[in-house]
């Protein structure tokens, strides 16, 4: 084995050298635990060596797979955008791309008018969630008192 490289770089990101190849692969957005080990897997690398300990090519390999995880032979449920709205087909994204992806929808949902477009539009929860106590980002939580009546004294009530 040649020596431990501290930095790897993957997918666009630096990642730890020294972590397992598992939780250094989720570190990068669009990759969860069942892609990494589907990908190993199809690679035939063992799970328990650590990311810095990996050659070129192992990683250019694992990069190539996670790109396109269908010429991999990849079941279609591992990928991350399944019939895209666009396209139609079932592709995987990750980093930035699947970041302005997510963009892209939610600005679709906003111009089409659909409940979860107002919902994102108003800066409101979106998935059912309720709104009473919670979401508030910024408003005043808890509840509100009058303002204290100066020398203590109760406020007088009319009697009519």
């Amino acid at each position: 084995m040649s020596e431990t490289r501290s930095i790897v770089r993957l997918a666009g990101r630096d990642l730890d050298g020294n972590r397992k190849i598992v939780a250094a692969l989720e570190d990068v957005a669009g990759v969860g635990h069942t892609l990494a080990y589907a990908v190993l897997n199809h690679l035939k690398i063992g799970s328990n060596l650590r990311l810095g300990q990996l050659s070129e090519g192992q990683i250019s390999a694992i990069e190539r797979v996670l790109r396109n995880p269908a010429s991999a032979g990849l079941p279609p449920w591992l990928f991350n955008r399944r019939k895209d709205p666009e396209t139609g087909k079932d592709s995987h994204l990750l980093e930035s791309d699947m970041e302005f992806a997510i963009r892209m929808d939610i600005e679709r949902e906003k111009r089409a008018g659909s409940w979860r477009g107002v919902r994102h539009a108003l800066g409101l929860k979106v998935r059912g969630q309720k709104t009473r106590t919670t979401g508030r980002r910024g408003k005043t939580i808890g509840v509100r008192k009058r303002a204290a009546v100066p020398g203590g004294q109760q406020p007088q009530q009319s009697q009519s």
